[in-house]
């Protein structure tokens, strides 16, 4: 009597298979865009804010000053300064003044700016010093400095209007206004931008992960014995060498000797370094005999059921 057949279980396709692992990782990568359009859209409403301080009368001088590069290292952010007289203050749409224009500012900038009578305006750069902080805190330095206006035409101090904002994307500033009859004054703060800080994040994130990875992959080589495995020393010599460049890709240019480096990029390249030293000298031990000599070669080994193997070419064969 021939066996009862069992039916066959039903194969699962490979779409079954894979659609509970891509549906997962399409969430993710979902989730991922839109907090990175969030974060995105965030900094950019940031970059656009224009801060407004000081006068609103007819008859006054407007100042427009934008943040075009701040430099940690220097220690001075540049500004970009456009002067308008307004109103009876100025004369063709405001293009030029109707007398001598001098335009002071706080200790913090370098120089004061002077505009002749009747002559066109043009834009000027001027240097602001910032205080505080230190660029070897990167990527958590952050500095302070006041920006100050007041205008002098032909002699008499006259209404001014400040309107400031941000060009650099390297650098979040917090602008606080102050205002009084006859000068503006904008306090600022001077900061990392979040886009910055969370690159330089995931940068000490992945200079640890690869020297983690270096150091299982010499544990391994190591305590089984496998001797001189050249692929291995290639990759982890070239880990070395690519994490100092992976670390020169940091935006703000640091300097060696800040907080990434002392977090994570020189401790990771010292992990590297003696994982490599460490594989040589255990592959080179595991390659040489107990007397310093290197294996002799069997070219005839034992298979465990007691028959005689070659293990490499036969003596005497092709």
């Amino acid at each position: 009597m021939a066996p009862p057949s069992h039916p066959s279980r039903p194969r699962r396709s490979g779409a079954s298979i894979l659609l509970p692992i891509l549906v997962p990782i399409a969430v993710l990568i979902m989730v991922a865009v839109g907090v990175g359009s969030r974060l995105q859209f965030t900094e950019r409403q940031a970059i656009d804010t224009i801060h407004t301080v000081g006068s609103e009368a007819a008859d006054r001088v407007d100042v427009e000053a934008t943040v075009q590069r701040v430099d940690a290292a220097g220690r001075e952010l540049v500004l970009r300064v456009r002067v308008t007289p307004r109103g009876a203050f100025g004369e063709k749409e405001g293009t030029a003044p109707v007398a001598d224009l001098e335009l002071q500012t706080s200790a913090a900038t370098l120089g004061d700016l002077a505009f002749k009578a009747h002559e066109r305006l043009a834009t000027r750069d001027v240097q602001v010093a910032i205080t505080g902080g230190s660029i070897s805190d990167y990527p958590f330095d952050a500095y302070e400095t006041d920006v100050e206006f007041w205008a002098v035409l032909g002699g008499q101090d006259v209404p001014v209007r400040v309107r400031f904002s941000n060009n650099d994307t390297l650098f979040s500033i917090t602008a606080a206004p102050t205002a009084s009859p006859q000068e503006a004054v904008v306090g600022l703060d001077v900061t990392r931008s979040g886009s910055l800080l969370v690159f330089a994040v995931f940068m000490m994130v992945v200079m640890w992960a690869l020297a983690a990875s270096v150091l299982i992959g010499a544990w391994y080589l190591s305590t089984h014995g496998e001797g001189l495995v050249w692929p291995a020393l290639a990759w982890m010599a070239a880990t070395l060498f690519a994490l100092a460049a992976f670390r020169n890709t940091a935006p703000g240019t640091p300097p060696i000797g800040c907080v990434l480096d002392w977090f994570a990029f020189l401790w990771a390249e010292t992990v590297i370094a003696l994982c490599l030293i460490a594989v040589v000298i255990t592959g080179v031990r595991s390659a040489l005999g107990p007397d310093g000599t290197r294996h002799p070669w069997r070219p005839w080994r034992r298979t465990p059921h007691g028959s005689a193997r070659s293990a490499g070419r036969r003596p005497g064969g092709s």
